[in-house]
């Protein structure tokens, strides 16, 4: 999957099996799905999933890996992968935006993104088999690309990936029926009847647009005006969230907290996000008891590297190198609020230990198991 910051893919087996604690959880809703990497996990499970972001290179992730059924998709999807592999460079729109004006690909390489995003274009495809082969092309090109995970910038200098050659490949889909939306998390929140949500926003003023408007573009294929070095999608000026902004994303949450219809929630929450550890179990305490667990984690490449101006010069120092993703467990009942917990607990023990076992013996992990209404 592209990279991604904010990526739960080193929380997604302690997701999954803290979801599994839950009573029941067979059918349940990802509000803020991003690459679809939970999603895909708890699809994997065994479970319906319904995979909500309003983002469309976000839908299309989550087409390609929760809605597309492999049993339904995988054979025609290899043969066209195939087939599109073989189309011929033909610089475009793509190329000159993205590897000429900026340096996110080598033109070469953007060449190819054009021919065969033009050829996906010209087909007309269903739905599920567009959104395999578009999850395809961006994945190729993300293991060519020349940045440090996101979009808002690209390297001084092409890093060394890129100068590998584009090479399609069939996205790992799963067999089994799931459900992809395009909404706002509010309407979304208050539209799904699940058993269980799994809420995952965004934490600081960082847009996930901005962020990766190159993918936006691509999958949305409308060849919009650019701005800036960095040649973002004009839209990008306008976009506005709720949870992007310190002053509004209480009000964002709230809103979504009282919309959604699921019974149980499992929420997670970056502690440099704009809102604190205290905060979010107050505002989720009107949904029941909660319970948390602290995971340690190293930051994204981006913020491990430092500040640097536009010249490439490092300006600034680096504060800290690993930070903390709070999972706030919520439920009517405090005795469920603990069993979630312990399996969280657990599964974060067990994979210290497997991958240090004198290590995973010390850790700990501070929770707060339940707090009342």
């Amino acid at each position: 999957m592209i990279k991604y910051i904010g990526s739960k893919r080193v929380l997604v087996p302690h997701i999954v099996r803290g979801v599994s604690a839950f009573p029941k959880s067979e059918r349940v809703l990802d509000l803020f799905s991003g690459t679809s990497r939970v999603a895909r996990g708890l699809k994997e499970s065994g479970r319906y999933v319904i995979a909500n972001d309003h983002l469309s290179y976000a839908t299309t992730l989550a087409r390609c890996y929760v809605q597309a059924d492999a049993n339904r998709w995988l054979d025609e999807a290899t043969r066209l992968i195939d087939e599109l592999s073989k189309v011929p460079p033909a610089p475009g729109y793509f190329t000159k935006a993205f590897c000429e004006d900026a340096r996110y690909l080598q033109p070469r390489n953007g060449a190819r993104v054009d021919a065969i995003r033009e050829e996906i274009a010209r087909r007309d495809l269903p739905r599920e088999l567009e959104a395999i082969v578009l999850v395809s092309l961006m994945e190729a090109a993300d293991r060519v690309d020349s940045t440090t995970g996101v979009q808002m910038a690209y390297l001084k200098k092409w890093a060394p990936r890129a100068f590998n050659d584009l090479e399609l490949r069939v996205p790992a889909i799963l067999p089994g029926p799931g459900e992809a939306l395009q909404l706002e998390a509010a309407d979304a929140a208050a539209r799904v009847d699940a058993d269980v949500a799994y809420i995952d926003p965004p934490y600081n003023q960082h847009s996930y647009m901005g962020n990766y408007h190159v993918w936006e573009s691509l999958v949305r294929w409308d060849k919009p005006e650019t701005y800036g070095i960095a040649n973002k999608r004009v839209q990008c000026k306008a976009y506005k969230s709720d949870f992007n902004s310190k002053r509004r994303i209480h009000q964002g949450l709230r809103a979504i907290f009282s919309a959604v219809r699921c019974k149980h929630l499992l929420v997670s929450f970056n502690n440099e996000g704009y809102v604190d550890r205290e905060e979010m179990i107050e505002l989720l305490s009107a949904k029941g008891h909660v319970g948390v667990v602290a995971v340690d984690f190293k930051r994204y490449v981006g913020a491990q590297i430092g500040i640097h101006n536009l010249n490439g010069e490092k300006v600034g120092q680096v504060s800290h190198l690993r930070n903390k993703e709070y999972l706030f467990v919520v439920d009517e009942r405090p005795q469920t609020v603990d069993r979630v917990v312990d399996a969280l607990e657990a599964s974060i023990r067990e994979a210290a230990l497997a991958r240090s076992p004198a290590k995973g013996k010390r850790e700990t992990h501070e929770s707060d198991r339940r707090v009342e209404r």
